[in-house]
């Protein structure tokens, strides 16, 4: 949207492509999530983000984002997904969508991280029960529930369906909560791991899930636990097949982060360029909304004076 908003700006034509509704991602976040971020951290387009909170919830962002579509008539296409990038010889690109196919001189890629969760990766966790999406505790109420990992999601996963009435077990593959969590809720979940009202066991791994147990390999050795269900809260990552089949160079290293020239966001390919999260490869604690808004901004500028420079 940020993108779009400095491309119309700038007098550029441009179209949003969304696979999914307005802001699909930030949809998807559960319903009762609380931003790190204060409320003019947020905000894009010059639009002032009215909170309630100090900190808005997933449903402010949402109301507001949509609110600036609306202020900017942004051209924005939902619920279409782009199935191909084609490279022409002149160097533009054809996208065939499940709707339409569009032609342009430039692509911006800012699909974020939300989209391709991490897979544990072992027997049963194809099963229903077991989610790597959390939405809303109600619905976990009363239900023997394991949440997997130790990140903001699972943490918030764990305290509300616990305070749902849920029976809670945290399976954390390390020693402790993470150090990233946020600060005002990390004492909560330390809190009710340590009074014995949540189950923690650290150092452990779910090695198998069945239709109404899991078996979790503990240092003290394999244990069995009844179960309804599987919260694998065990973080996302950006896809990477999308970039390799655009030839975008990746680093060799663990973090596969994308080749990209961090002065106008422009990649290893010419006419193709990357914004927000999508940047960081997987490290994808690095980029959030706040501090790659100014993406938007660099890769316009770059874009138009490309343009300058061609006569167009």
């Amino acid at each position: 949207m940020a993108c779009g908003i400095a491309a119309k700006k700038a007098g550029l034509s441009y179209v949003i492509v969304e696979k999914g509704c307005l802001v699909n991602s930030l949809y998807n976040y559960p319903v009762n999530m609380t931003f790190f971020s204060t409320a003019e951290r947020l905000e894009i387009g010059g639009v002032p983000f009215m909170s309630v909170n100090p900190k808005p919830h997933r449903y402010e962002a949402i109301e507001y984002y949509r609110k600036v579509t609306e202020i900017y008539k942004l051209n924005i296409k939902l619920f279409e997904k782009i199935n191909e990038v084609i490279k022409n010889d002149d160097g533009s690109f054809t996208i065939p969508t499940s709707k339409h196919t569009y032609h342009a001189s430039n692509i911006i890629i800012s699909t974020g991280f939300y989209d391709l969760p991490f897979l544990i990766n072992v027997p049963g966790e194809e099963l229903p029960k077991v989610t790597h999406y959390y939405k809303d505790p109600h619905y976990y109420a009363f239900q023997k529930v394991i949440v997997i990992g130790a990140s903001n999601s699972a943490v918030d996963a764990a305290l509300e369906t616990w305070r749902k009435g849920a029976e809670v077990t945290m399976i954390i593959q390390g020693e402790g909560i993470g150090e990233r969590v946020k600060y005002w809720v990390r004492p909560d979940i330390v809190n009710r791991i340590k009074e014995g009202s949540i189950k923690a066991y650290y150092h452990s791994s779910v090695t198998a899930i069945r239709e109404h147990e899991v078996d979790i390999k503990t240092p003290d050795g394999m244990i069995t636990l009844e179960n309804d269900f599987v919260l694998a809260l065990t973080g996302y990552q950006p896809s990477f097949d999308l970039l390799r089949s655009l030839s975008i160079q990746l680093s060799d290293d663990a973090v596969l982060c994308p080749t990209y020239n961090p002065d106008t966001m422009e990649t290893n390919v010419p006419g193709i360029y990357l914004a927000g999260v999508v940047c960081g490869g997987m490290n994808t604690h690095r980029l959030f909304i706040e501090n790659s808004r100014e993406h938007a901004d660099k890769i316009i500028k770059h874009v138009a004076e490309k343009g300058v420079a061609h006569g167009s």
